[in-house]
């Protein structure tokens, strides 16, 4: 289960670099020597062990330290983008457990499975030694980290200039997760804000047009307004021949995501392979639930269709 690959850390403070935007302040910390850990982090630990199906998606108050387990990797220490300068309304919803790290783990897990596993096609279509990714949406960048780790020769870390993410969280995670004496890495990671769809007026992706090899949108599509630009921003950064990795689960409703779907398709691209996957649980063997992806599940309602997360490998129409 990926749940159980992620656990909340004490709270500390953390000498942050500063990024290159300048849009959200700087999120401060506690000193962990001075807090403990809370009894409800643990107890929110254990939740989908004891609830598997009604347990939140969320995985730690912002600007908190989580450790994700790795299977190949080891301990990675992930940091929480904070948002300071939200509405109370916002603060409450991350209260509730509505900011969610899932897909970034179902990615990272997803990327961390084909060094284990024998080649075949489903280790073949995530490979990415040698690939240059670029993650949109990035958010805690842990998708980022698992590429790095595995042998990206480029990555480029992205999300919204406003996002309080570009204000210390992506920074850390990179820096801290891809040092000695962790496993070497010699990718080179570049951390960009981007807004998708300002293309031609934007110097960096005027100079990255059709650069990257591989594009990685893990929830991504909870805004229908920005469908349009998502993908052209998708179109015009992805390389000949290069494939867009889309994940995401349906805490938003289905009918959201089955409507990025298609506004892919109708703007260009092709679907190579979709399919669902059980965040919750796992064959006798150890392999992944799945089953097939459908855009319209009679009977689905908020209490099971968040456990389950739907994968697709997108291309430009035409292509091999």
């Amino acid at each position: 289960m990926l749940h159980s690959r992620i656990r909340p850390l004490p709270r500390r403070h953390q000498p942050i670099a500063r990024s290159s935007s300048p849009s959200a302040p700087r999120p401060e910390f506690a000193d962990a020597e001075e807090t403990p850990t809370r009894p409800e982090d643990l107890f929110g630990a254990f939740l989908p062990h004891l609830f598997p199906d009604d347990a939140p998606s969320y995985h730690g108050d912002p600007g908190q330290h989580l450790l994700y387990s790795s299977p190949r990797y080891g301990d990675l220490e992930i940091m929480v983008p904070s948002y300071p300068s939200q509405s109370e309304s916002r603060t409450q919803e991350m209260a509730a457990g509505l900011l969610r790290t899932d897909e970034g783990v179902e990615q990272a897990d997803t990327l961390d499975s084909c060094g284990q596993m024998t080649e075949n096609d489903d280790v073949a279509m995530w490979k990415v030694k040698g690939e240059r990714v670029l993650e949109l949406g990035a958010g805690a960048a842990l998708p980022s980290v698992s590429c790095a780790l595995a042998g990206a020769s480029v990555i480029a870390v992205t999300d919204h200039p406003s996002s309080p993410a570009l204000s210390g969280a992506i920074r850390f995670n990179t820096e801290h997760n891809l040092r000695a004496p962790k496993i070497p890495t010699s990718t080179e990671v570049i951390i960009q804000p981007h807004e998708w769809g300002a293309l031609e007026n934007d110097s960096w992706a005027v100079q990255n047009k059709g650069s990257f090899t591989r594009i990685i949108a893990a929830d991504c599509y909870w805004m229908r307004s920005q469908h349009e630009n998502l993908v052209r921003t998708m179109r015009w950064f992805l390389a000949p021949g290069g494939r867009v990795w889309a994940v995401t689960c349906f805490h938003t409703g289905r009918a959201i995501v089955t409507g990025f779907f298609e506004t892919a398709l109708q703007m260009g691209f092709e679907i190579e392979r979709i399919y669902e996957r059980d965040l919750h649980s796992s064959r006798e063997d150890g392999g992944e639930v799945r089953r097939d992806w459908v855009p319209v599940r009679e009977g689905e309602g908020p209490e099971n269709r968040k456990r389950w997360c739907v994968i697709a490998v997108l291309k430009k129409g035409g292509e091999e």
